[in-house]
């Protein structure tokens, strides 16, 4: 019975690709966060989301890690690194070393670590090329995991995310559906009844032309790739100017989730 969750990480996290009705992110951790409160007493369960997009590992260390040990949870949901790994010359390994000493710090101050591998991404446009460093990664999250008895949110092995409709415009965060997906896998890692199957196949899509591929792939381009680009370019973050979304109520996240449904 958790009575008290903090999830920390950066956007897969924070929920971008699932908007709410105020334009403000649900996500994943948010929709685990009621799936976790529905079986407590009314009223009876703290849930915090302090991730925020684009953060690196060693800024989710500095800026989240502190809060999430003060408020020392029953549950903390970790994921990072994964900005790390999709930057050029960024060696896994190392990653990893840093990785395991947040895992430390967490797990000496909480009741439970639950951490995130990377998904695959054979079937994302740019990042397909970094699938062998995310496997590299994902393998030393495991093994992390194994260490220090931290169940494990295996996003590699969600097969239903691979869908093109799991994904939001910009190809790189998930869509609400797929944000659904993840927070009712996350809840079977706890060993939680959930209310449908993550692993579910999506229904039929009628066969697209190469000229839809085509067009799609232009915007999407355009639109999302020549703006990430120009941001790396920069060295600008999507998170510069973010605040964390703090202390949440379950209730007014059901009432978020309705209202778009």
């Amino acid at each position: 019975m958790i009575g008290s969750y903090v999830a920390v990480g950066d956007s897969f996290t924070e929920g971008v690709g699932d908007p709410g009705p105020d334009g403000a992110f649900v996500g994943w951790a948010d929709r685990f966060a009621v799936l976790l409160a529905d079986r407590r007493p009314e009223g009876d369960f703290n849930y915090t989301n302090l991730a925020v997009r684009g953060k690196l590992l060693d800024q989710i260390v500095e800026d989240q890690l502190p809060r999430a040990v003060e408020l020392a949870p029953d549950l903390v949901s970790f994921c990072a690194g994964g900005n790390d790994i999709i930057r050029p010359g960024t060696d896994p390994d190392e990653v990893a070393e840093r990785f395991e000493r947040a895992i430390i710090r967490l797990t000496s101050a909480v009741g439970t670590v639950m951490v995130t591998t990377g998904f695959d991404t054979r079937g994302v446009p740019v990042l397909k090329h970094l699938r062998g460093k995310i496997a590299t990664y994902n393998g030393h999250v495991r093994a992390i995991a194994d260490r220090y008895d931290c169940p494990v949110l295996d996003l590699w092995s969600l097969k239903t995310v691979q869908d093109r409709r799991a994904w939001d415009g910009d190809r790189l965060h998930l869509s609400a559906d797929g944000h659904t997906r993840v927070a009712l896998r996350a809840g079977q890692v706890l060993g939680l009844e959930v209310p449908a199957d993550p692993d579910q196949p999506w229904p039929p899509l009628p066969p697209r032309g190469t000229l839809e591929i085509r067009r799609d792939d232009v915007h999407w381009a355009r639109e999302y790739l020549v703006p990430w680009i120009g941001r790396r370019l920069r060295g600008e973050s999507s998170g510069d100017h973010v605040t964390a979304k703090g202390a949440l109520s379950p209730d007014d996240i059901k009432m978020r989730i309705e209202s778009v449904a």
